[in-house]
């Protein structure tokens, strides 16, 4: 069973964009994806792009901004 979601795009200044994909709530339940979790994409080709999970999490101390900075 396939998911759809939409890319959605913010213009930021002048040339500076973010592309956005949004993962449904239920394809997240079905992998077990956590906040926080850092995932790598990898292109395979133009229209396959593998999501591939790393053992890094955002709120780890190494990938943690100080609250000072």
């Amino acid at each position: 069973m396939g998911y759809e979601s939409t890319v959605q795009v913010i213009q930021r200044g002048g040339k500076n964009r973010q592309w956005y994909l949004i993962c449904p709530a239920p394809l997240a339940q079905a992998l077990e994806i956590e906040k926080g979790e850092v995932i790598e994409w990898v292109v395979e080709d133009k229209h396959r792009i593998l999501l591939r999970r790393t053992s890094r999490h955002t709120d780890s101390p190494s990938t943690r901004r100080r609250a000072h900075e």
